[in-house]
Formats: C-alpha cells, sequence, structure tokens
C-alpha cells in the first residue's frame, strides 16, 4: 500500500519532551525534563472517594453520553472559582476540554485558515507551535524581556505582519517561567482589541504562585467580558488536581465557544463525562484551595533547592531569573554550548531536560535549556544536577 497523507501532516512534528521522556522511562535517567507535578502529592484518596460519588449519585446515568460543552454543574463550578478571580462567565461562556491543548487546537481550528498569521511570544508553549504550524498559520515570534513581550516589537509585528491572533501565557510561562507584568497585560490587550486582533490567554500555571499575596490578573479580566472579549482564555486542572483526568477549559464570547462545540463534536463528541462528574464531586467536596496551597509550598521549596544547586561555582557561566510560580528554571548557557548536543552527554550521565531550541517560533537560541524543579524529590534533584554539572564539564572539555 502506497500511502499518501494529507498536507496537514507536513507540519506536524514529534514534541521534544514526549521524545526526551522515553528517554528515560524504565532506567536510572533522572528527568528534569518534562513539566509534571509531584505524584506524592496527588490527592489520590479525595480522587478515589469523587468517582465513587458519582457512582453512588448517578448509577447508570453517570455512564451515558453528555452534552460536547461539558457536564454543566462542573461548568457552574468552575465558573464560581473564577468569580474569585474577578471574572464572570456562565456556563454558555465555557467548553469544557480534553486539556487545555485541545482549547489551543480548537480555537486554531475554528478561528485560524492557513496563511493567517499569529503573534507569539519568542520562546513559547512549544504544543502550541506544533498545533500552530501543523495548521499551516504562519508563527511570527515577539521580542520579550523579563516582563513580557515589549510593546514597540509588538507594535512593529502589528503593523507589518497585521494578524489574526495572539497567544500568550503570561503568569509562569512554559517554558520562561516569567511572569508579565500588569502594563504589559494592559498594553497588550490595548492595542489587540482596537485592531480586531484576537487574544488567546493560556493559563495552566497561575495557581502555582510563591507569594500567594501577590496579585496576578488575567487577561481576560481587564477587558469587558465575556461577550465582545478580545480574549479567549483557558486553563487546566492537570496542574492542580491530576494530569489523568484530562480536564481543562475554556471561556470567552458565546459566538467563539459555539464554534468550537461544534469543532469539538467533529473530534471526540465531548470530553470523559465519568471524569468530568468526579471533577465536580471533588470540587463540591475536597478543600482544593488547601491543596493548592500545599503543593505552592512544596514547589517553592524545591524551587529553592533547584535554585540554590544552580548557584554552585560549577554553574558560574550559566544564566537564569528565580521563577516566582509555576514549574520551570529558564537557563542560558554560555553561546558556544548546543543545548542538544549538550543533551546526549547528560543522557550518558544519567539526567535529562529539554533544550530550548524547540521553544522558538523562530530564530531559536541553541545555547538555552528548560528545567523542571516541580517533578523530581530532593535526593534525586540534588543528584540531577551532579549529573549535568559533569556533562557540562565533559562537553566543554571535548569541545
Amino acid at each position: 500500500m502506497n500511502y499518501t497523507f494529507s498536507s496537514f501532516t507536513d507540519g506536524l512534528k514529534s514534541s521534544a519532551v514526549r521524545e526526551i521522556l522515553k528517554l528515560t522511562q524504565g532506567n536510572a535517567v533522572i528527568s528534569l525534563a518534562g513539566g509534571l507535578p509531584a505524584e506524592d502529592y496527588f490527592p489520590i484518596e479525595a480522587v478515589k472517594e469523587a468517582f465513587e460519588r458519582v457512582f453512588q449519585t448517578g448509577g447508570k446515568g453517570s455512564l451515558q453520553y453528555g452534552l460536547t460543552e461539558g457536564y454543566t454543574p462542573l461548568r457552574e463550578a468552575i465558573g464560581t472559582r473564577m468569580a474569585a478571580k474577578g471574572v464572570t462567565v456562565k456556563p454558555e461562556n465555557m467548553l469544557i476540554t480534553t486539556g487545555s491543548q485541545q482549547a489551543i487546537y480548537l480555537l486554531t481550528r475554528i478561528y485560524l485558515s492557513a496563511g493567517d498569521v499569529i503573534l507569539v511570544e519568542n520562546p513559547t508553549y512549544l504544543a502550541a507551535l506544533q498545533i500552530f504550524k501543523a495548521s499551516g498559520v504562519q508563527v511570527v515570534g515577539v521580542d520579550a524581556d523579563e516582563h513580557g513581550m515589549l510593546m514597540d516589537d509588538l507594535d512593529a509585528k502589528l503593523a507589518q505582519y497585521k494578524p489574526k491572533m495572539v497567544y500568550v501565557t503570561p503568569t509562569f510561562a512554559n517554558p520562561t517561567g516569567k511572569v508579565w507584568s500588569l502594563e504589559r497585560r494592559q498594553g497588550l490587550l490595548a492595542r489587540c482589541k482596537p485592531n480586531n486582533v484576537l487574544i488567546l490567554e493560556d493559563d495552566p500555571y497561575g495557581e502555582i504562585q510563591f507569594d500567594e499575596n501577590a496579585s496576578y490578573p488575567s487577561i481576560f479580566s481587564l477587558d469587558e467580558h465575556p461577550e465582545g472579549s478580545a480574549v479567549l482564555y483557558t486553563s487546566t486542572f492537570s496542574k492542580t488536581v491530576v494530569p489523568a483526568l484530562r480536564t481543562g477549559w475554556i471561556v470567552g464570547d458565546s459566538r467563539v465557544i459555539a464554534q468550537m462545540a461544534k469543532a469539538k463534536q467533529a473530534v471526540d463528541l465531548h470530553s470523559s463525562t465519568l471524569d468530568q462528574q468526579a471533577l465536580y464531586q471533588l470540587l463540591t467536596h475536597f478543600d482544593l484551595d488547601g491543596h493548592i496551597r500545599t503543593i505552592r509550598k512544596e514547589y517553592r521549596s524545591r524551587m529553592e533547592l533547584m535554585k540554590s544547586l544552580l548557584q554552585d561555582a560549577r554553574f558560574a557561566d550559566l544564566k537564569w531569573s528565580e521563577p516566582q510560580g509555576g514549574m520551570f528554571f529558564w537557563v542560558e548557557l554560555p553561546e558556544s554550548i548546543d543545548a542538544s548536543e549538550l543533551l546526549k552527554k547528560a543522557v550518558e550521565k544519567g539526567v535529562a531536560f529539554v533544550p530550548g531550541v524547540d521553544f522558538y517560533a523562530e530564530n531559536p537560541r541553541r545555547n538555552t535549556m528548560r528545567l523542571n524543579f516541580t517533578h523530581t524529590d530532593n535526593a534525586s534533584m540534588k543528584l540531577g544536577l551532579d549529573r549535568l554539572a559533569e556533562a557540562l564539564a565533559a562537553y566543554k572539555q571535548n569541545a
């Protein structure tokens, strides 16, 4: 059989993170690569009880097909949680998705055509880049500093490319870990809305903030919303509850959400109703905010440990900024070091990370890498950083 694939596959590329994770399965490689939460803090008993409660209350009906838009009580519960963050939405403004990545995919399918331009922060979330490029969308990177997109470069790219959409992760971004200033959030909105440029705000890490008194308002909350808003906001429970539930959501203008629901019907009809019902029971009977406070404390402790390890003299020529939340350190190596080549040495030594090159929409910097601090316990992290130091030394010796 001579298989001839569609043009859609021309833009498909395996996830660098997924490929690296394969290297760490079933052997002694310590992975600092994936964006994984810590299994030790999964609320196993609460999740188990939530599923049991679904069957106790719903019986056979809990196993039936459901609404494409999502389980209505869950949408209402999410709306209540978002109200505490200055966001007011009704169920018709929300679509439950199979992880927030599906929300990115569905919006891309219904809003962008091949050849349309989307602006992204450079670097940005690599799975979003996969989706955009596979869809034939022209992806243009906008320069950024530690406070977010540079408004001068954004102005220039808006004028030059006339984009239809901007994709951002302004709160503890993947891969850089940075948090945008309020001024940059307001600046992006002020430039996009008058020019009819839609903003997709991706916020999977926003609740993992290390300063509980800090305020990071979503761009969506800064706009008149939800109807007529220039922003769609997506998030997920993968980082705060468990990834296996694969439950995310997106909120915005009901007209956009309705089109996304039609697209979802053509993809998977609806996300798992059993998981949605269990998540609703969890939100109703489990202290999720208390759980989030617990993982914030632990993840901050792990971040502090990685920070102290990176301050070792063996890493003196590396540059990085301390994350204020999220899951990652973004590290800049000396210009002479190619992180992809360094990874080969690192795996030989028994540690893995993600080279930064795949996070760039364009003009990639090959001397960058992403380190995850949330998944690895203290002993493994210390050993992993020792191995990374050995890999760096071996790389330099052979350069």
